[in-house]
């Protein structure tokens, strides 16, 4: 069997510029007024870029915001979940001339990430924005707070990328675009791939998940996060080598691909599960792993939010499907990791598992009993927050 198709039928989408192309784009930046982006515009970029956002060729219109917004579908009808928008001052935007080109520099260290065709200048609603995409307008939310602290106006128009944004070079063979994935894929013999999300180490409730997933496709993507998140969160390079440590010791050979993404969590819960489910159908994945609360925050959604918004979707709109999978946990009766569809015993029997109180017992130093995670992966979490009390 073949792979899924790229989002919306068509073939990969990659905007990034190679050779000679990329050569005499970047000379010409050089002589366009610049526009820095933020860290999650720059991910989004870089998305574009690799073809992980196939087929977007540049950031939103109104038009297409508005639909995106309200019916998650772009102006011409195609589903898409979350805007994806460029923004910039009003004062930054009075200096751009529609119909003009623009260099958008990366935002820690300025070098050119892209050139863009500013083909509209256009204000929105953020409130409007938030209570649609995050179904709160709360300033606690992060990524409301993101999106109320944005330019005013938003810059629409095709992109032409001129860089990686520096992710290749930091975290190496972990970066992979939806190229290599597909290519992988075809290598190994598999066409049902499911996508597992993490922005955190794999504790044994995501181990169960993924053995889940394996039973019934032919190998899991363990794809990591490699942008911003919340302070706290473990840096993608401890994920990583935490997450090759289990598959290693824990799972059968060539039943996993781990890999990583450039873009910055919104916390959009069920809508950031949809554009997961979205992306990796360009990654080539034919399934995506749906658990408790998917890119989620605090209590602003409910624990299967996310698996309850892909029975709405048309039938047409994504040919990669979620797998729903209930709250897992360790019980202590079945002597193993189960589910509440699995397990007929008590919540007293049993040993919840969440990567948020992972995090607080190892940075107070407190005992994680080997239910909750593998000792190899402990011990390579505990080196890294060692190394937290020693800085």
């Amino acid at each position: 069997m073949a792979l899924v198709e790229p989002h919306g039928g068509g073939n990969l989408l990659p905007l990034l510029l190679e050779g000679d192309a990329l050569a005499r784009e970047v000379t010409r930046a050089a002589t366009l007024s610049k526009l820095r982006v933020s860290s999650r515009e720059k991910g989004d970029l870089i998305m574009l870029g690799i073809g992980g956002f196939t087929p977007l060729q540049g950031f939103m219109s109104h038009a297409d915001w508005s639909g995106v917004c309200d019916d998650m579908k772009l102006a011409n009808g195609l589903f898409w979940p979350i805007p994806i928008t460029l923004s910039a001052t009003s004062a930054e935007a009075d200096a751009i001339q529609t119909g003009s080109e623009i260099a958008l520099t990366d935002p820690d260290d300025g070098t050119v990430l892209a050139t863009m065709q500013v083909t509209e200048k256009y204000g929105i609603d953020k409130l409007h924005e938030c209570s649609k995409v995050f179904c709160t307008t709360d300033w606690e939310h992060p990524g409301v707070r993101l999106v109320m602290r944005q330019g005013d106006v938003n810059l629409a128009g095709p992109v032409k990328v001129l860089s990686t944004g520096g992710f290749p070079e930091k975290y190496g063979e972990l970066f992979k675009t939806p190229q290599q994935t597909r290519a992988m894929f075809s290598t190994l013999g598999w066409s049902r791939i499911a996508a597992f999300q993490t922005r955190n180490p794999m504790h044994r409730s995501h181990e169960y998940l993924a053995k889940v997933a394996i039973e019934t496709c032919d190998g899991v993507l363990i794809h990591s996060l490699l942008g911003n998140l919340k302070p706290g969160d473990i840096p993608a390079d401890v994920r990583a080598e935490a997450i090759g440590t289990l598959v290693d010791h824990y799972f059968v050979k060539n039943t996993i691909v781990q890999a990583g993404y450039p873009l910055d969590m919104r916390y959009a819960g069920p809508r950031e599960a949809l554009l997961h489910a979205l992306f990796r159908q360009n990654y080539g994945c034919s399934h995506q792993i749906v658990g408790r609360d998917h890119a989620g925050v605090g209590s602003y959604y409910g624990p299967f939010d996310a698996h309850h918004i892909f029975d709405k979707l048309p039938p047409d709109a994504l040919q990669t499907q979620p797998l729903k999978i209930d709250v897992a946990f360790w019980c202590y009766q079945c002597g193993g990791m189960a589910s509440g569809r699995t397990c007929p015993h008590t919540d007293a029997d049993r040993l919840q598992v969440s990567g948020t109180q992972l995090r607080k017992s190892l940075s107070e130093g407190s005992e994680v009993p080997p239910e909750f995670s593998r000792p190899e992966v402990l011990a390579i979490l505990r080196k890294y927050y060692a190394s937290l009390d020693v800085k």
